[in-house]
């Protein structure tokens, strides 16, 4: 590769970084939904669904957040297996997941109840809990766990 198309490469990398892919500087436990909303925000104004696990320790501190799947306009595929595999490797004590709605209303769907039921099960069986689950949108958000939907 030319020394221009590096330096091109490398210029366009510092002027139009990924936020998605950063990972948030976050050492204290994530106690609130303000806590967690801090760790979602670069998807709360996504025109996709992104679908986000944040892997966490035994003092609820955050080890890594990850994007699972990213959807079409209205909709995001995941599965049990895709999003316990890095938590899995992490070692993580729990985890909380999220998704973003682009049409900004962040009541669940059907789906997304079912979902969050499969996840559920599928962490009880691993070990890893699902402390919560969260809809995020520009200028909301639901929390499952704050609704009464997870114990």
């Amino acid at each position: 590769m030319g020394s221009r198309r590096k330096k091109r490469l490398s210029s366009e990398g510092k002027r139009n970084p990924c936020i998605v892919c950063q990972q948030p500087n976050i050492t204290k436990p994530l106690r609130s939904a303000q806590d967690i909303l801090a760790c979602l925000k670069p998807f709360r104004d996504r025109r996709q669904e992104y679908f986000v696990v944040l892997s966490l320790d035994s003092a609820g501190r955050l080890i890594r957040r990850r994007v699972v799947t990213i959807g079409l306009l209205s909709s995001s595929l995941v599965h049990p297996r895709e999003m316990f595999a890095e938590p899995l490797m992490d070692r993580a004590a729990s985890v909380i997941i999220a998704h973003n709605h682009p049409s900004g209303v962040a009541e669940p769907s059907k789906e997304d109840i079912r979902t969050t039921q499969q996840l559920i099960a599928a962490g009880i069986l691993l070990g890893i809990p699902l402390e919560d689950h969260f809809i995020v949108t520009k200028t909301g958000y639901f929390s499952f766990r704050e609704q009464g939907l997870i114990a």
